[in-house]
């Protein structure tokens, strides 16, 4: 399982920058549950890492700062009883979050103003729904 992880098609972080701690996970395990670290907790450098080009590294950590401390970014996956699978989860979840951080910024909206034909057609709209309502208040005659 010690293998690079791809985020992008031009970003792939070497194993040699990801951390991965065991524990005891939490929640029904039946027999084992006392002596399976099945828990992971995956961690990843991002403010030193080498492998990450400078400029996109600062948009990373700009994104990605409520969720970093000290510049690493740490992923937690204890849903499966297995630990194989809850490295997978984890190497998945670390793929995501970085994928999201680097992805490019939207592009800028331009505002614009509404064109004169929209606008006579919302004022028309309104004079009709005003003669509308304005034929409701009468006096019916018996």
């Amino acid at each position: 399982m010690a293998d690079d992880l791809t985020v992008t098609r031009t970003l792939v972080l070497p194993a040699a920058e990801l951390r991965e701690r065991f524990s005891r996970s939490g929640g029904p395990g039946g027999q084992g549950v006392n002596t399976a670290d099945s828990r992971v907790e995956l961690s990843f450098d991002l403010a030193a890492s080498p492998s990450v080009p400078e400029w996109l590294r600062n948009r990373m950590v700009e994104r990605l700062a409520n969720r970093l401390v000290d510049g690493v970014l740490t992923v937690a996956a204890s849903e499966h009883r297995a630990q194989l699978q809850n490295r997978q989860a984890a190497r998945g979840r670390m793929a995501n979050l970085l994928r999201e951080a680097a992805a490019a910024p939207p592009p800028v909206r331009r505002p614009t103003k509404p064109s004169r034909g929209s606008k006579e057609r919302r004022i028309a709209q309104k004079k009709r729904r005003g003669v509308t309502k304005r034929g409701r208040s009468g006096g019916f005659d018996d």
